[in-house]
């Protein structure tokens, strides 16, 4: 593969929508002008399972500021209800306490949201089962898990291997829901005009994937995809559940189909946002290695218990890592779901790939202290030379370097393997460590359009998303590069489906995607008008097809690093210090990417201490709907975090020499905190979140 001569590309430069972020001008989609708008609030199930009866809706109606009242009585048909999740108001079933079943559309939102509190709801409730245990009497095996893998494999004999080994760490790992809470809530604004007799669509949203949302949602209501404009210049993250449409997008369009041409605008409230649009699934994982003294693998067990809903599959794939990551001759891993009454679980930053690793990593740990082994020297002696499960050589894989690099900058030894030993006071100290892994993706069907205007510019179009990660500032260096110009003479326009089509911000693909789409467009535009253009020269290219996956195994790779402090009397923890090392192939620009990696690290120090819905099994919906009661990391917790990278260059995957990096910094992250507190305590937790009531009794001196 031909690379880029990097020249913008290496370079920290500051985020294009950086000062118009931090001022306030930098329009989100609730934020879109647009005239004498209408306001949509939702009306959501209060019952687990059942059907409605009735709703009336007089009330509602008869306050001052009311235009609309939409129910499941007599809401718009859709022209396809396939997706159990979009279809909403096409009967009276109830899959899941807050189901949409719906909405007032009133002159302000104050007025709407007041008026959806006086619809009456009557309902034929039915018992409900919204518990998940590693017993559940519907567990089935799905087809496939996210996005296509198989849900099973099974390599050689594990359990012939296990009981010939010398050791056998044998455990149940847990996690729990978790919501990706973004800062900026799922938001849209729709208006639907008729122009040549003819419906005209036009959707503001708050996305990843503006071409998504149009694909997804102009067959629902038998429009042609360019019929529905759909507009998202800027969002204010997503971390996944923004990665499609959500049932709210539907009731907007539903609710703008009627609104006489006027607009409609929606935006979602935090606790509306814990039922409506996705969350990790939690999951039930026993993880077995076996191996021989000097801790070397001779089998590995991953099997997986998760739920999906009742209305709609999502298969996450949380145990495919164990496929890859450390060489064994034997090795299974499974998949098994529980269809409960609950909304469907989506993406949440690196699905899967982080409660996998989560669950193997600490593994790892108490497979290195039963064999009284180094975890760094552990890992290292597992190194697989090629892809286990595929055979196929890595395109580059650099674990053992990102071990060596960080325990030499943290200052891992010398370090006494003994818990609970180290102490400052009040304080017990541990430090822990774990590997990432993440795989390497590109998506197609991306293209760029470039056009040549006055004074030396070019305008590079392609309809990609910045959801925070620094999109619009990335692919500005990779356009002036692959032009050769200057990264002040690129003019970037993004997220819009009037652009050329660009795949979803997901699978930490779209800088490889979207870039080699650039990049095949630059190139082009230079064979077809060379370096001197006349002004008005247009290219559009498609990205080529990226071959790369039937030669190699495409992975970055990581290393991180804690130190975890334990009071002794009361069990509160503390994590002063976290260190990443990445392999991530050559950086883009090194500001941003280090945003992404730490921003990783920081959720998942989140994961390991804090997040947790609480989910009531008397009612079916989750208890901790707010950013008071679901706790996540703040700046109090958050201290010196800090992530590095290797100075490579990745040759194979695409021209920029790049691998996606948003989502690696928060896989392993999770149980390099546990295996910290470990360390410190001599207390295995293996249910997350780490709470101290989880460590208090085990402490030193109360025993």
């Amino acid at each position: 593969m031909t690379l880029l001569a990097p020249h913008a590309i290496g370079t920290p430069v500051a985020r294009k929508d950086g000062r118009a972020k931090v001022t306030g001008t930098a329009p989100y989609a609730f934020e879109q002008h647009v005239v004498g708008p209408a306001y949509l609030h939702p009306v959501q199930a209060t019952i687990a399972r059942g059907r409605v009866v009735a709703m009336d809706v007089t009330a509602a109606r008869a306050v001052p500021g009311v235009l609309d009242v939409l129910t499941v009585f007599d809401a718009p048909r859709l022209a396809d209800a396939s997706d159990g999740e979009l279809a909403i108001l096409q009967d009276d079933r109830v899959h899941f306490r807050g189901q949409l079943i719906g909405g007032v559309v009133a002159e302000t939102a104050e007025i709407a949201r007041n008026a959806a509190g006086l619809v009456r709801t009557e309902y034929a409730e039915e018992s409900h089962d919204v518990e998940l245990t590693g017993n559940h009497p519907g567990l089935y095996t799905p087809e496939s898990v996210n996005p296509s893998f198989p849900p099973d494999t099974d390599d050689g004999d594990v359990d012939a291997a296990s009981a010939a080994a010398d050791v056998v760490v044998d455990a149940i790992y847990t996690t729990p829901i978790e919501h990706n809470n973004p800062m900026e809530p799922h938001a849209c604004i729709a208006q639907w005009v008729v122009r040549d007799g003819l419906p005209a669509i036009t959707m503001f949203d708050s996305t990843q994937g503006v071409h998504v949302v149009r694909k997804t949602l102009a067959p629902m209501f038998g429009v042609e995809p360019g019929q529905l404009h759909v507009i998202s210049p800027h969002v204010g993250g997503g971390f996944g559940s923004k990665g499609a449409p959500h049932a709210h997008d539907v009731l907007a369009l539903m609710a703008a189909q009627r609104a006489g041409g006027r607009a409609v605008k929606l935006a979602l409230t935090r606790q509306q946002m814990f039922a409506l649009v996705g969350y990790r699934t939690p999951t039930i994982q026993r993880v077995r290695l076996a191996a021989g003294k000097d801790g070397r693998l001779t089998a590995i067990v991953h099997d997986v218990v998760e739920q999906t809903s009742t209305v709609k599959e999502f298969a996450e794939q949380t145990a495919v890592t164990s496929r890859k990551m450390y060489a064994s001759p034997n090795r299974r891993t499974s998949h098994r779901l529980a269809a409960l009454d609950v909304p469907v679980p989506f993406w949440m930053r690196a699905p899967g790939e982080c409660p996998g690793t989560y669950a193997s990593e600490v593994a790892m740990d108490e497979l290195a202290v039963a064999c009284d082994l180094d975890p760094i020297e552990l890992r290292i002696r597992n190194e697989p030379e090629v892809d286990p499960e595929s055979g196929k050589p890595w395109s580059g894989r650099h674990l053992v370097e990102c071990m060596h690099a960080g325990a030499q900058r943290f200052g891992w030894a010398p370090r006494d393997s003994r818990p609970g030993v180290r102490r400052s006071g009040d304080w017990l100290i541990g430090t822990g460590v774990a590997a990432a892994t993440y795989p390497g993706m590109a998506m197609p069907g991306n293209s760029a359009r470039i056009t040549y205007g006055a004074a030396g510019r070019y305008t590079v179009q392609i309809g990609a998303a910045d959801i925070g990660t620094g999109t619009w500032t990335a692919l500005t260096q990779i356009a002036a590069d692959a032009l050769d110009c200057g990264v002040a003479a690129v003019d970037l326009q993004i997220g819009d489906t009037d652009l050329p089509p660009a795949s979803v911000a997901g699978g930490s693909s779209g800088i490889t995607s979207w870039g080699s789409a650039i990049v095949a467009a630059a190139r082009q535009f230079r064979g077809d008008h060379g370096e001197n253009p006349a002004e008005g020269a247009t290219t559009v290219a498609e990205a080529p097809e990226n071959s790369v996956a039937d030669r190699f195994t495409v992975q970055s790779f990581g290393a991180h690093f804690v130190e975890a402090h334990v009071n002794a009397d009361t069990g509160e923890i503390r994590i002063p210090r976290m260190l990443g090392v990445f392999s991530v192939g050559r950086a883009i620009n090194p500001r941003t990417l280090r945003s992404q990696l730490i921003g990783g690290m920081t959720m998942g120090m989140s994961m390991a201490l804090h997040e947790e819905s609480v989910r009531d099994p008397r009612f079916g919906h989750v208890v901790t709907q707010d950013l008071a009661s679901y706790h996540i990391s703040a700046h109090a917790d958050v201290a010196d975090v800090d992530a590095i990278w290797l100075d490579e260059v990745d040759d194979e995957f695409n021209p920029m020499g790049s691998r996606g990096a948003g989502e690696i910094g928060i896989v392993g992250a999770a149980a390099a905190v546990v295996n910290a507190v470990y360390h410190a305590t001599g207390v295995r937790v293996r249910d997350l979140p780490v709470t101290l009531d989880k460590v208090l009794a085990g402490l030193p001196g109360r025993h």
